[in-house]
């Protein structure tokens, strides 16, 4: 017999062994748990509604499951716009940007929110019948002015009727009021004040001077802030002048102030001149001065005459000029001093002051009749001179002889006594 083993297969060699037996069990591992079919895919959570002011950020959410190979995709349905589909952009928007949560939750990012962007945003899941759901986004953008489309300053005559406008934008749409900047209430017509109006177009007719001031447009929305915008109204008129004391009597050597109230818009120009037309400047003799008053169109006219003298009695002007015209007032300047010659008087711009019986009045009776007139005045401080004292009579030619008279008679009939 032959020794020789009898030829049969080839054995395989050892490593080929190893990965036969970890592909047998790997295909047995697999046939060992049958396949997992997953269910068809489906939302989890609706889309929540989102309100956002312009300019921010806003994330849309739309949450699934058993996504399996489907996809999603963000659609912007008044605009029937595709936005993503699973991690894609697609429009062009650079603002627009999407992520997922393990494909779990996918989120649309929007930057910088516009109000183009207002509307109802869809999820899609790619199924043979597409499932959808939609969550809305709600843009708010809070009140502006337009100043290019409103009214802007104004300046208008005296009796003219005025109408403002204010432009305003905003969502949701502004309400819009105006009120005085000044507190005071709106003259809309001869019958009808309001401390407010509400529309968008405030009508003044037949405006005054006491109509001039600043509106204030105010515009107010659900968003904050509100805004507002200021317009100044100017109303042009003419001077008017008021006069407190036309006649005014002031004692030798006193200082006396005399006043004119003006009115006039714009500003007037103010001065003072004497009956020869002469306008007077700022001097040792002569203090001019215009206090502004309230509201700013009123104008306190002011001379002050230092130490007057006889040449200062006589006629005095306040004048006021504007663009719109100018006017005058008079005011008499005289002495308060007792005196029987009547023709110096009138060439002196004095007058007589009598009780009535011929008789002259004393010192404090012509102070008194001063004090009444409303008129100050004071006496310049000098030296030897009380300031404020009582002015005395000066005597003239006339009462010395008289004096002299009744004296000589006196003593004649002492003699033949």
């Amino acid at each position: 017999m032959n020794g020789n083993k009898p030829r049969g297969r080839r054995a395989l060699p050892m490593w080929c062994k190893v990965f036969v037996t970890v592909g047998l069990l790997c295909e047995l591992a697999l046939s060992a748990s049958p396949p997992v079919i997953a269910g068809d895919p489906e939302f989890t959570e609706p889309i929540v509604n989102v309100t956002v002011p312009a300019g921010r950020s806003v994330k849309l959410g739309c949450s699934v499951r058993n996504l399996g190979s489907y996809k999603v995709a963000w659609m912007h349905f008044e605009q029937s716009a595709i936005l993503t589909v699973n991690s894609h952009v697609i429009t062009r928007n650079p603002r627009i940007t999407v992520s997922h949560d393990k494909h779990r939750t996918w989120f649309l990012h929007i930057n910088n929110v516009q109000q183009e962007d207002r509307g109802r945003y869809m999820c899609q899941i790619n199924t043979i019948t597409a499932k959808t759901q939609i969550g809305y986004l709600n843009v708010v953008v809070p009140p502006s002015i337009s100043d290019s489309l409103s009214s802007s300053d104004a300046i208008v005559r005296e009796g003219a009727n005025v109408s403002l406008t204010c432009h305003v934008d905003g969502y949701p749409k502004p309400d819009i009021k105006w009120k005085r900047d000044d507190g005071l209430q709106i003259n809309i017509n001869k019958t009808l004040n309001v401390s407010e109006w509400e529309e968008p177009t405030l009508e003044l007719h037949r405006i005054s001077r006491l109509d001039m001031g600043a509106y204030l447009c105010i515009a107010t929305n659900s968003v904050p802030p509100s805004v507002s915008k200021r317009i100044k109204v100017s109303v042009d008129f003419p001077p008017m002048l008021w006069i407190p004391h036309q006649l005014v009597g002031v004692p030798l050597g006193y200082n006396v102030t005399l006043e004119c109230y003006t009115e006039a818009h714009p500003t007037s120009l103010h001065y003072w001149t004497r009956d020869s037309g002469q306008m007077l400047h700022d001097s040792s003799k002569y203090k001019a001065v215009s206090i502004q008053g309230v509201p700013s169109y009123k104008v306190q006219m002011k001379l002050t005459i230092v130490d007057v003298s006889h040449t200062d009695y006589g006629v005095y002007k306040c004048v006021a000029k504007n663009s719109r015209g100018e006017t005058d007032g008079t005011i008499r300047l005289y002495s308060p001093q007792w005196t029987t010659d009547r023709s110096n008087d009138l060439e002196n711009g004095t007058s007589n002051n009598t009780n009535g019986k011929g008789r002259k009045k004393d010192d404090d009776s012509i102070l008194n009749e001063i004090t009444r007139s409303g008129q100050t005045y004071s006496k310049p401080n000098r030296p030897g001179i009380i300031k404020n004292s009582t002015p005395r009579l000066t005597p003239t030619m006339t009462m010395v002889v008289l004096t002299a008279a009744v004296r000589l008679l006196s003593k004649r009939q002492e003699g033949l006594i």
